[in-house]
């Protein structure tokens, strides 16, 4: 069995990813509830996605014998040049709820005509083995934001956001579903197809 931390603090990221990993062959998905320290705080200060991904996951691989991932995600909004991007979690002012970011994202597009309101769903996951990074993969969804919260399923910005050829928002389906098609669950297929040469 190998042992494979998911680094992260976000719960709601936590339930998700571990669920996608149950199709990894040999893997026991672990978190920082069953490690033995506590771990470090890790300042998420990338201009990118995938900056912030290694740090986490190159970081926490010096204190956990074993494979460790780590993901950063995040909404982007054509209209609002790529915002809120990398600051996602936080757009609204430090330690936001999903509402305030929502509200926030919601009153930036009000003005913008609905054509306009491209975006696209962004996940970076890097893995790495003591402190070494060994690779990073891309997951990306594009769609676009709608008015108005619908659904009441998902966290983030699930619930404005409508992937492209779909008509219901990532709240309205169910977990399954999502993770069939999301932007985690694209990068996590893709650390699948390479996993073997990591171990």
């Amino acid at each position: 069995m190998i042992n494979l931390l998911v680094a992260t603090h976000n719960q709601n990221k936590l339930k998700e990813i571990k669920k996608i990993l149950k199709s990894f062959e040999d893997v026991n998905a672990m978190n920082y509830e069953d490690l033995s320290i506590t771990p470090p705080i890790i300042v998420e200060d990338g201009k990118t996605f995938r900056q912030n991904s290694i740090k986490k996951a190159v970081t926490m691989s010096k204190f956990f014998k074993g494979l460790v991932i780590a993901d950063d995600s995040g909404l982007e909004v054509d209209a609002l040049q790529g915002k809120p991007g990398v600051r996602s979690a936080r757009f609204a002012r430090k330690k936001a709820t999903d509402k305030e970011n929502n509200e926030k994202l919601l009153k930036l597009v009000d003005t913008v005509p609905e054509q306009d309101r491209t975006a696209r769903f962004v996940c970076n996951l890097a893995i790495a083995k003591n402190g070494h990074l060994l690779d990073t993969f891309e997951g990306v969804v594009t769609g676009s934001i709608i008015s108005k919260p619908r659904g009441k399923s998902g966290f983030g910005y699930d619930p404005l956001f409508i992937p492209k050829g779909k008509d219901k928002t990532f709240a309205e389906i169910t977990q399954a579903r999502k993770n069939a098609i999301s932007h985690r669950s694209l990068a996590l297929k893709k650390l699948k197809k390479s996993f073997s040469k990591f171990v």
